[in-house]
């Protein structure tokens, strides 16, 4: 399979932005190698700048549920583009993704649109510090937030510490009132409230964590989250930038029937253009600014093109459910897969919620960030070059979840298992 042309253009990009790229997620670090150019992408394929076409698992990294090129979704953007493609200015579609997001997310009675996953995040905690009048904030391991400076940090030796920064650049002063705990450990838990318990102003998770690979809750973790932030006064922000709309179309709050006091949103609720929003009760909202005394703002926030996408998407999810498909799909993809690793004497093991995804290259089960640091990520690229020499295309790192689309077909499911025969024999040779 011939990549000269992505090759000569990503040998351009190097002199042109820091390693090539825009985001490092899409550098290929975790797999070796040098990443594919893409040119346009249809249903559940992908096409890079050579021609050659790939079953894609990533979606843009998740925005993509209906497939690329939705007629709905493309539709929606000619029509906003006509009209203008920003005023800075309140417009009606601003309040049709806002009546859509409220009506579907069990949690939110009120929601403010910001324009990233990250700006959802970083908003969420100043509100739920100035709700509040604390400062500490409470992470788990593993459970990715955005490129916020406060949580930009890493746990120490301790089951729960004070955050350390992960990247030049984080102080420690911005990292010192953030906590580390382990994910999926509620005595953790118990202790920290027992120790700190008027210091803390919030607990922000991933219900389905999706950046170590796609980690499920255990049982009774989410509620003892809930029950520890009604007991002590804490604001629940539940990181649905990636469960939401995802999982199930309420996202995991829905799934598992746990209401946040605050909820982030991204990826889904723009349709695969840049978006994001925060919501919840209608009493913590009310702080943010004009309502309250909270500062968060941004010009582009609401902007015509997100929210025409973003009501296109979330209107089809609404009207057509593609959920049991998708969870059906993703389920025969787990079968197949870890049938194939089977056969081929690999050990995997699967995590899966609803249509999110990942294959671990270990033989345990992954429950916590540090289950998942054991995987074999050497082998997890092998397999990930040769799953893209069948024409398929999964995530650049064993520490990233696959999405399936509604547009994947039965054909496609098929297609990819018999790649993962071959791929994983071949890791045994």
């Amino acid at each position: 399979m011939s990549r000269t042309k992505s090759h000569e253009i990503f040998a351009r990009a190097k002199h042109l932005m820091p390693g090539g790229v825009n985001s490092p997620a899409r550098a290929f670090g975790a797999v070796g190698g040098e990443p594919i150019v893409f040119e346009r992408g249809q249903g559940a394929y992908l096409v890079d700048v050579d021609g050659n076409q790939y079953i894609d698992y990533i979606g843009s990294w998740g925005p993509m549920i209906l497939g690329h090129l939705h007629p709905a979704v493309r539709e929606a953007l000619h029509a906003a583009v006509d009209q203008g493609t920003s005023f800075g200015a309140p417009t009606e579609r601003e309040n049709g993704l806002a009546e859509l997001i409220i009506e579907l997310v069990p949690s939110v009675e009120r929601v403010r649109l910001v324009n990233s996953g990250t700006e959802a995040t970083m908003s969420a905690i100043r509100l739920a510090r100035g709700f509040t009048g604390r400062n500490k904030i409470v992470k788990f391991s593993g459970n990715y937030h955005g490129h916020v400076d406060s949580l930009l940090v890493a746990a120490g030796s301790a089951a729960a510490t004070l955050g350390v920064p992960n990247s030049p650049g984080v102080t420690p002063g911005t990292a010192q009132d953030t906590i580390v705990l382990p994910y999926n450990d509620c005595n953790a838990l118990d202790r920290l409230f027992e120790h700190h318990p008027d210091e803390i102003a919030g607990v922000i998770f991933e219900p389905v964590v999706g950046n170590m690979g796609c980690v499920p809750p255990m049982p009774g973790f989410l509620e003892k989250i809930r029950e520890h932030c009604d007991h002590y006064g804490a604001v629940m922000i539940m990181d649905e930038v990636m469960t939401g709309f995802r999982v199930a179309i309420g996202g995991a709050q829905q799934l598992f029937g746990i209401t946040p006091d605050l909820t982030t949103l991204g990826k889904i609720v723009g349709g695969g253009l840049p978006i994001g929003a925060y919501g919840g009760r209608a009493d913590i909202m009310g702080h943010i600014l004009p309502a309250g005394e909270i500062f968060q703002a941004g010009t582009l926030s609401g902007n015509p093109l997100a929210t025409a996408a973003g009501i296109a998407t979330l209107q089809t999810l609404k009207d057509t459910n593609p959920y049991p498909q998708l969870d059906s799909h993703t389920k025969l993809l787990e079968q197949g897969f870890t049938a194939a690793a089977a056969e081929a004497g690999v050990p995997t093991v699967t995590g899966r919620v609803g249509s999110m995804l990942t294959l671990f290259f270990h033989n345990e089960p992954v429950r916590s960030w540090e289950d998942a640091a054991k995987c074999d990520t050497a082998r997890y690229g092998k397999f990930f070059w040769e799953m893209i020499e069948r024409g398929v295309y999964l995530p650049c790192s064993q520490y990233e979840a696959l999405f399936v689309s509604a547009a994947h077909t039965d054909e496609d499911i098929a297609k990819t298992i018999d790649a993962a025969k071959e791929a994983l024999a071949a890791l045994k040779k």
